[in-house]
């Protein structure tokens, strides 16, 4: 297998365009289980690690945060929390400290997984992935677009993630995973909301509950038509759980070794409930 070490972003995609058989590979979080488990033998690994290009994040003049494929885990809770609160929280659920300071954004996005931690609050947050390419240039895809299969992405052979344009949160946001066990598991489901006060609207994202992490659109126009924007109430039990038997109806879970497709429907429907009840609080409380 051969070994690819490129030193700049011009490189990188150059190497791509050359050995589209390359697999590329930043913290190897997903990429070494992959290898060590014989489930891929790629002709070349890509190391992006040496990509100065990707280690960065800056903020448009709009709020939007651009997060370079790079970025770890790690760094987006220590220097983003502020301005992507429900991406960090997933972020905190990722493996060990370990694991938090290797694994990046980009590299959950190009696995592709449908257990991806960062998948379901860069669906809420309406997120955009940045990719690039020698023969096309750079195009942007809406992270809801990206995701194609299992395990599958919207990448062209030639292709490499540049970064993902997460905008800065207007309002409160949630994330919530159940797992086999607290720590250090792959999740049964994931939930995440976003609220948005400032366009009165709601966003959402689903994990481990379908072939592809998804939106669930009927309960975000649901929610958002019920709530009392202006004078923001306690939110009654009774509207929380019918936005969460929504969210439970927009999945399409299997049955396997996590967990069943049942259980992974009721849990949804509980993770939603709780969550739009801790966001519509803290909306409460900041107003």
């Amino acid at each position: 297998m051969d070994f690819l070490q490129p030193s700049s972003w011009d490189d990188a995609l150059a190497a791509r365009a050359e050995r589209p058989d390359a697999l590329p590979i930043a913290g190897g979080t997903d990429v070494m289980v992959e290898l060590n488990f014989d489930r891929r033998r790629p002709g070349a690994l890509l190391d992006l690690t040496r990509v100065p290009e990707l280690a960065g994040w800056s903020v448009a003049p709009d709020g939007t945060v651009r997060l370079g494929a790079g970025v770890s885990y790690g760094r987006v809770i220590g220097e983003l929390g502020d301005r992507l609160p429900g991406l960090a929280m997933a972020a905190r659920t990722v493996g060990s400290p370990q694991i938090r300071v290797r694994g990046t954004v980009g590299g959950n996005l190009g696995s592709a997984s449908p257990a991806g931690d960062a998948h379901p609050p860069l669906l809420a947050a309406r997120a955009e992935v940045e990719v690039a390419s020698v023969a096309r240039g750079t195009r942007r895809v809406p992270v809801a677009d990206f995701f194609t299969g299992v395990k599958r992405n919207a990448l062209a052979p030639d292709e490499l993630i540049a970064a993902v344009h997460v905008p800065t949160a207007a309002g409160p946001q949630q994330f919530c995973k159940i797992g086999t066990r607290n720590a250090m598991v792959i999740s049964v489901s994931a939930f995440a909301l976003a609220l948005h006060p400032d366009r009165r609207a709601v966003g959402t994202g689903i994990g481990s509950a379908a072939p592809t992490p998804r939106r669930a659109p009927d309960a975000e126009e649901f929610l958002a038509g019920e709530l009392d924007w202006d004078r923001r109430p306690a939110l009654p039990e009774g509207l929380a759980r019918a936005f969460g038997e929504r969210v439970a109806a927009a999945a399409s879970p299997i049955d396997d070794v996590r967990g069943t497709a049942a259980y992974r429907r009721h849990s949804l429907a509980v993770l939603a409930r709780r969550a739009a009840t801790w966001a519509w609080d803290d909306l409460r409380r900041a107003a």
